[in-house]
């Protein structure tokens, strides 16, 4: 099994959850503007769509999308406790988060990296993050974890999208629960793994 990634892109969600299940796996990462991988292979002809994160899987054989990759791990892995069992009213709440972290979140902050965004249109999206991240927040005041006492794959999504703050000047000192959450889940030896061997921190 093969993880294509770009270091701090969303890609570092399902690294993160690798290493929580402990699964054997490979990565490559991707120069998403060059579209070719570490190896010199043209990353379009691994996923057309041209994004990461891209799990191979098989040969020839490739899954895609954030949220889907992250199930699919979960689901595979034996005796995982990262996500409920399936067709349980508590994996759907799980796929509710999942939804909400792309939806919301993802899509909210990433439109913040666009360079050709006028400054009205990064002002209106900060003004809508600023609801749903009120909304995270109080969630997050009555629960430490996106399912309440347990860490899921939502949590490896949330903890990458919205480390993506410090690199847009998003501010998220107004949310408390937030900020201890981030704290939280990014002292986990997964993660901290994950972010070493991508460079985003010190190994």
């Amino acid at each position: 099994m093969k993880l294509y990634y770009a270091p701090g892109a969303c890609s570092l969600a399902p690294h993160i959850v690798l290493n929580e299940l402990g699964e054997n796996y490979d990565l490559e990462k991707v120069d998403l503007g060059a579209k070719k991988t570490e190896t010199g292979a043209d990353f379009n002809g691994v996923n057309s769509k041209g994004y990461v994160p891209t799990l191979e899987f098989a040969k020839d054989q490739v899954l895609t999308e954030v949220s889907t990759i992250l199930q699919y791990l979960a689901d595979k892995a034996e005796n995982s406790k990262l996500l409920p069992k399936f067709g349980s009213m508590d994996r759907y709440r799980a796929m509710e988060q999942l939804n909400f972290v792309a939806s919301e979140l993802h899509k909210g902050i990433g439109g913040l990296f666009n360079p050709l965004m006028p400054e009205d249109g990064k002002k209106a999206i900060v003004a809508r993050l600023g609801a749903r991240l009120a909304w995270l927040d109080a969630q997050l005041a009555k629960k430490p974890y996106l399912l309440g006492d347990e860490y899921s794959v939502a949590d490896a999504y949330a903890f990458t999208v919205l480390g993506w703050s410090k690199w847009v000047n998003l501010d998220l000192s107004p949310y408390a629960h937030i900020t201890a959450y981030l704290d939280r889940v990014g002292a986990r030896p997964a993660v901290q793994a994950a972010m070493k061997k991508e460079g985003l921190i010190p190994a």
